[in-house]
């Protein structure tokens, strides 16, 4: 799967995704970076920060955002899941994290598809996993096709008529 970060493709991707199933038949985690469900970091979070490597956590609609926000000073990366392309939820859940004051990486994963990158990236969106099936040498073009945003974005939280 493509990686874009900060409008760029990602050569490299030091993160390691752990999923529930895995953990659940396997009780030894990955060494290096890894990003786990939000649930599960919640439950072992101790552990998790006192191991070697960076800890990151994967969220969606159903995690409890208040949880998340109180965490954020932890984490580096906060993975949002965008399970069908009609769940909207993960434009809010990366637009409160940003307002919150998280600098860390913001990454769209799941269905995520050309034609809403821009909008993520607006909410605060700064990197993107990408099937490899919704990924072209097109796909860079998408953040550069809107010139003006109404309504106020994650790099300027003003709205057209106050700027």
């Amino acid at each position: 799967m493509p990686l874009l970060i900060n409008r760029a493709v990602a050569e490299n991707d030091p993160w390691q995704f752990v999923s529930a199933d895995a953990i659940e038949a396997n009780a030894d985690l990955p060494v290096g970076d890894i990003v786990v469900p939000f649930a599960y970091y919640l439950e072992n979070k101790t552990q998790l920060l006192a191991r070697e490597g960076k800890v990151a956590v994967v969220v969606n609609g159903d995690d409890d955002l208040q949880s998340l926000i109180a965490c954020l000073s932890e984490l580096s990366l906060v993975a949002i899941d965008f399970p069908a392309f009609r769940d909207g939820r993960g434009f809010s859940i990366a637009r409160k994290v940003v307002r919150a004051g998280f600098k860390g990486e913001v990454r769209a994963v799941g269905d995520v598809g050309r034609d809403r990158l821009e909008y993520m990236e607006n909410c605060g969106f700064n990197a993107f996993d990408i099937s490899d099936e919704a990924f072209s040498d097109d796909t860079l073009k998408a953040f550069t096709e809107i010139t003006v945003n109404y309504q106020g974005t994650a790099a300027d939280p003003r709205p057209i008529f106050r700027r």
